[in-house]
């Protein structure tokens, strides 16, 4: 049965400054493109789950790692704002990270990271409860995510990207892992895992176990301008819905209505209503 309360979750994870250029069309290798228009905001996907699972409602905390800068001044206080608790979020001898983005007209992008503190995030001191689901991604070092899949007795979600090759204890430990198709197709050994949520852009996403398909929700049509922050919101309403105990389908369904209401923001920390204005009525 679904709980009016949502859950308690710790995003474990990257914090960058987002340098976005919006561009008629993405540039092919060594061509200029003329007429951008340039924006800075709060992003890495660390970052926008946190922020993204706050402003749905639940109670967050973020475990990362930023500058002793203005940027990491700025996340840490926007982060405040949308309700995460900043306590472990780490202040260090290192730039504040951050992704060169360009989005085409189409809302496609092309990404390049630079994660200065992100390189040292850690978990050292960091506490995990039972009742406290832990979200992680792969923009933070791979023994770190190991760490914290070792220490944390709770529910565990890993986003899966960047892409790479996962160790087996990662496999039979985590109880849920996010990725798209193609993140999907380059990680076969998924195909084994407990659970498993797929991402299929416009299409929807699917939930597997073992690998046969337990769920599927239908995507939901807006028009897109920016599909950056889309996947992390995605991530934190899935945690968020299925740990407050909404069934699979619900959840998927909540989480693609979230999704969709951030390819309809230019930021990749956009606003969000409550989580139940997202659950199917």
């Amino acid at each position: 049965m679904a709980s009016s309360t949502l859950s308690h979750i710790v995003v474990v994870g990257s914090s960058n400054v987002d340098i976005t250029a919006f561009v008629d069309r993405l540039p092919t290798p060594g061509e200029t493109i003329a007429g951008g228009r340039l924006a800075r905001d709060l992003g890495g996907k660390g970052a926008n789950q946190a922020v993204a699972a706050a402003k749905l409602g639940g109670q967050v905390r973020m475990v990362g790692a930023v500058g002793a800068d203005a940027d990491g001044e700025w996340m840490r206080s926007e982060m405040v704002d949308a309700g995460v608790d900043v306590t472990d979020l780490l202040i260090v001898d290192a730039p504040t990270g951050n992704a060169l983005i360009v989005v085409d007209a189409a809302a496609e992008n092309q990404i390049a990271v630079c994660p200065g503190a992100n390189d040292q995030v850690t978990v050292d001191g960091v506490a995990f409860a039972k009742d406290e689901a832990v979200l992680m991604q792969l923009e933070i070092a791979l023994s770190v995510v190991e760490e914290v899949v070792a220490k944390a007795p709770g529910f565990i979600a890993v986003n899966a990207a960047p892409a790479q090759t996962l160790p087996e204890r990662l496999l039979k430990r985590v109880d849920l892992f996010i990725v798209n198709e193609t993140e999907r197709e380059l990680m076969p050994e998924l195909a084994d895992a407990a659970l498993v949520a797929v991402t299929y852009g416009s299409e929807g996403a699917a939930l597997y176990s073992h690998g046969k398909e337990i769920a599927r929700a239908q995507g939901v049509s807006v028009d897109a301008v920016n599909t950056v922050g889309a996947g992390d919101s995605f991530c934190a309403a899935l945690v968020l819905a299925l740990q407050t105990g909404h069934s699979p389908a619900d959840s998927l369904a909540a989480a693609c209505a979230v999704g969709a209401a951030a390819v309809s923001h230019l930021a990749s920390q956009p606003p969000f209503e409550h989580l139940s204005h997202y659950l199917p009525s």
